[in-house]
Parts: structure tokens; C-alpha cells; sequence
């Protein structure tokens, strides 16, 4: 039964990627009515007629959501079913199952009602978190904690609060980022960093999009100093766990890229294959994110136990 679930974990984890590519596509070549206002039909039929880029680029998404959908179901039933005897496991099981279903709703909904670009912002951010569920299931299920002795490492309490807090603010600018997508903001700002360098702070001028786009690019340049603030703590703190020396570098790498590639958007003017990367680079960076949420749910456990534990000693010799 392991071997299945290794396998089932690693289709859904990479499913869950095609699903996030295939929602950013859908956005940015703007191929969300390419099925019309019908819904899980394509234009109100089972086998559409009248084929475009457009039908095919959302009909696509569609099929692979709801393939998807079906493994992640079996993924979670399995999982809670022979491994939920691990402290997480039913609770991610659950996580990664409704927040599927809550996007997928939200998609269909914006289909057949038509919904605003403030709320369909949203629904990348959503999506994102079923991802990193499915993501941290597949590697409890590889054991890769006993592979880094994750279990032998103690996250400090104020590293955890800022590990819980990056992670909430990485929701925020991800909201941003598809906010700007979903208004068509991308290039309304033709130089970068600024909106216009030689007149970089004309904020009077902007116009809402501008304002949108700009807010974004200030709240990930937020993430990426807090990020390597962060880094430069842990490896001091923690330079001798493999896990977090690895898991922070490579968390650094990704802020860094994702940077890189928000910029090459603008430069490119807005190149599929550079706007995909950047979408797939938070995703990635979001999943390293909730990993160590997940190390450091894992240390409050243990404080705790121990806590606990010197209580009862403390108790046993008074009496």
C-alpha cells in the first residue's frame, strides 16, 4: 500500500503543478470564455463543434482538474485511511481536498456568473494551498523527515511565529500578483523597477492599474528582503541541520528567481513562457514555505510534550 500511495502522491503533486500552470495560462492568454457560459460542458455541449485556441487552452484545464480532482480523492481517502496514525496526515488530507473542490467551485462560478477581479484573484491563492497540502503529503509519505532527521531538529518559537507570518504575507503578494493578471496590469508600467525611472515617484499620475501593479511590485520586494533576512538567521541559527542550511537555500533560490522572472515579464512584454516560470517559481517557493510550517508545527508539539513532561516531574517530587 505504500508503494501506491508514493505513486499516487507523486501524480497528484505534479498534477496539482499542471493545474496551476493551467490556471495561469487560462489567464494570461485570456481563455476563460473559451467554453461560453456553460459549465463542465464546453459551450453547452460534450463534444464541442466550433474549436479555437481559447476552447482548447480551458477545456484543457478543465480535464486535468478534474482528473486531478479524482486522485487527490483517492490520495486523501488512502492516506487517512492507512497512514492517519501520522500526526498530519488526516488534516492535510482534508486541507488539500477542500481547498481543490473551493477552487474549483470559484471556476466554475466565475464561468457560468462571471465574477469580480478582486474575487477571482483569489483563486490562484487557493488553488496554491491545496498544492502545498498534496505537496507536503507526498513527502510525509516518502518519509523524507527521517531522511534529513527533521525529527531531531527544534525550531526556535520566534523563528516559528516569523515562518507562520512570511507564509501569510506570501498569500498577500501572491493575491497581488494574479490581482494584476486578472486586470490586465501587467504592462501598464514600461520600466522597472519603478512604473517610469526617470520620474519614479509621480504617484499622482498613476492610473488604477498602475496602482495595482505598483502595489505588487512593492509587496514582493517586501518578500524578497524579508526572505533573505530570514536566510541570513536560520543558517546562523541552524548550520548544522542539513534540513534548514538546504531547505533555506533553496528557498533563497527561489525568491531570487521569482524576482528575476517578475522583472524578464516586463522586459520580454510579457513572454507566455517567462510569466508561466513565474507563476511556477511561487509555487514551488509557497510549497518550501509550508514545509517548514510543518517542522515548525512539529517543534510546538515537542515543547509542549516537554513542557508537559517537567510539569508531571515537577508534580510526582513535590509529592
Amino acid at each position: 500500500m505504500i508503494k501506491i500511495l508514493k505513486w499516487l502522491s507523486v501524480v497528484a503533486s505534479t498534477g496539482m503543478i499542471f493545474i496551476l500552470i493551467g490556471g495561469a495560462l487560462v489567464t494570461k492568454t485570456e481563455s476563460g470564455a473559451g467554453c461560453g457560459a456553460s459549465w463542465p460542458l464546453c459551450n453547452g455541449e460534450f463534444i464541442p463543434k466550433d474549436i479555437t485556441p481559447e476552447l482548447i487552452i480551458e477545456l484543457s484545464h478543465r480535464l486535468v482538474s478534474g482528473s486531478v480532482g479524482f486522485i487527490v480523492l483517492l490520495l486523501s481517502f488512502l492516506s487517512w485511511k492507512h497512514i492517519g496514525y501520522i500526526r498530519e496526515v488526516k488534516f492535510l488530507s482534508f486541507l488539500s481536498l477542500f481547498f481543490l473542490v473551493l477552487q474549483g467551485l470559484i471556476g466554475a462560478a466565475a464561468v457560468i456568473w462571471g465574477q469580480s477581479d478582486f474575487v477571482l484573484a483569489a483563486h490562484f491563492g487557493i488553488s496554491l494551498i491545496s498544492f502545498a497540502a498534496v505537496f507536503l503529503l507526498m513527502l510525509l509519505i516518502f518519509e523524507i523527515d527521517q531522511k534529513f532527521d527533521a525529527n531531531s531538529l527544534h525550531i526556535k518559537k520566534r523563528h516559528r511565529m516569523e515562518i507562520y507570518a512570511l507564509t501569510i504575507y506570501t498569500l498577500l503578494v501572491v493575491y497581488t500578483g494574479a490581482l494584476v493578471r486578472h486586470t490586465n496590469a501587467n504592462l501598464v508600467c514600461g520600466d522597472w523597477p519603478f512604473c517610469t525611472n526617470y520620474t519614479p515617484f509621480a504617484f499622482s499620475d498613476y492610473s488604477l492599474e498602475q496602482w495595482i501593479q505598483m502595489g505588487h511590485r512593492l509587496a514582493a520586494g517586501i518578500l524578497f528582503i524579508w526572505t533573505v533576512l530570514l536566510f541570513i538567521r536560520m543558517v546562523k541559527q541552524y548550520r548544522h541541520s542539513r534540513v534548514m542550511l538546504w531547505g533555506w537555500t533553496t528557498v533563497l533560490i527561489l525568491i531570487s528567481l521569482q524576482v528575476f522572472f517578475g522583472a524578464m515579464i516586463i522586459f520580454t512584454l510579457l513572454n507566455l513562457g517567462i510569466a508561466l516560470l513565474h507563476a511556477l517559481v511561487i509555487s514551488c517557493y509557497f510549497a518550501m514555505l509550508s514545509y517548514f510550517i510543518l517542522l515548525s508545527s512539529r517543534s510546538a508539539a515537542m515543547e509542549k510534550r516537554n513542557e508537559n513532561t517537567n510539569h508531571s516531574n515537577g508534580f510526582t517530587k513535590i509529592k
